[in-house]
């Protein structure tokens, strides 16, 4: 089911800069005379804007900020395959083609090193070849992987995609088998992590690389080709103290999950207030979600999994559980500066050509 046009929002409005009379018919002049001196269209902003009603806080905040910065933040939605936990290695083709045909802006694909997802990298490669627009995201697990291999390959994969390459670089899921298949123990992964960030930067130069670090050392290491996108950025995830200091020292952006969006707003403060301390700065665009959606009540045992995981919220906190309820939560995080979307649905549905279309009726028309 797409998007409707014709419905007014039932939800109460609020009101940023006064509730009088007077302030909102001020707030919303100037609201709308921004929007014809910018050919903003009532559903920029997530929804029809009726000539006459009362615009909520976060509509006049979105118009504000596309007035004062002269434009608005860069809405993204991309989808997250979680392989063979949705679908099987011969289906993959035909969900990349999907997604490139309905116009999500990119496809995701996690890494672990046992089981479950698909390899990234050779999932992307093929994926590359067989898209021209759709950009090509990858979780990618750093420690215990040859820097200078790693390189090689993500800087071959973004020139031969044409620079369409997205990282989010993470430390690998922390139980036993998966870190004994990593080669590398739970409390060296950080460590590993920040020697090989910054390294992977300066092969990327292009320039002529020596190296003496507490875990690899080079001489006269000097990569070609290069990646098309100078930088190409990596982001990073995590919650803990230590991953959001090093979210703001090392990252180029920073996703989270299972978060609300007020936990994540905190929690970018952190990640903000580590890069300053490093001299650096993170843009203001660069802060994304990862959002799983339902299309009704949760399996059992995706509700049990969440209250294992975070048995101090309402599992709808954290899952929207339909359309309504997915724009209402996409709003939520856009009124805390988060623009960037990762979705995947809660259970994998029967047919993803039609889960697919229709995802892209209700959610993209707010992709910017």
């Amino acid at each position: 089911m797409g998007l409707s046009h014709g419905r007014r929002p039932s939800t109460p409005m609020r009101y940023a800069r006064g509730n009088t009379p007077e302030a909102r018919c001020a707030l919303q002049r100037d609201a709308l005379r921004t929007m014809e001196a910018q050919g903003i269209r009532g559903t920029s902003v997530g929804r029809p804007v009726w000539v006459g009603e009362a615009l909520d806080a976060s509509v006049i905040d979105t118009l504000s900020a596309r007035r004062e910065g002269g434009r608005g933040m860069k809405v993204r939605f991309g989808f997250t395959c979680r392989g063979q936990a949705d679908l099987t290695l011969d289906a993959f083709p035909q969900l990349v083609d999907d997604l490139e045909r309905l116009g999500f802006d990119s496809l995701w694909l996690p890494e672990h090193m046992l089981n479950g997802p698909f390899d990234p990298l050779v999932g992307l490669a093929h994926a590359a070849a067989r898209t021209t627009r759709l950009k090509l995201g990858a979780y990618l697990i750093v420690p215990g992987r040859n820097p200078v291999r790693l390189a090689r390959e993500l800087a071959n994969l973004d020139r031969l995609s044409g620079g369409r390459l997205l990282l989010i670089m993470v430390l690998g899921q922390p139980n036993t088998p998966e870190l004994l298949a990593q080669h590398v123990t739970k409390a060296e992964r950080g460590a590993l992590l920040e020697e090989v960030l910054p390294l992977l930067r300066r092969l990327w130069s292009g320039d002529v690389v020596h190296h003496d670090g507490p875990r690899y050392a080079l001489r006269d290491a000097r990569l070609s080709p290069t990646p098309v996108q100078m930088p190409l950025e990596m982001w990073l995830g995590g919650q803990l103290p230590e991953a959001l200091r090093r979210a703001g020292r090392l990252g180029d952006g920073w996703i989270p999950g299972l978060l609300t969006p007020t936990e994540a707003a905190e929690k970018r403060q952190r990640v903000e207030t580590a890069a300053a301390a490093a001299g650096r700065t993170i843009d203001p665009e660069h802060f994304g979600v990862n959002l799983t959606y339902s299309r009704g009540p949760l399996p059992v045992a995706a509700v049990e999994q969440l209250r294992r995981r975070r048995p101090d919220l309402d599992p709808a906190d954290l899952i929207p559980q339909s359309r309504t309820a997915l724009h209402e939560r996409v709003d939520e995080w856009l009124a805390v500066g988060f623009s960037k979307f990762l979705l995947r649905p809660a259970a994998p549905p029967t047919d993803w050509t039609t889960e697919l279309e229709t995802l892209a009726a209700d959610i993209l028309e707010r992709q910017t």
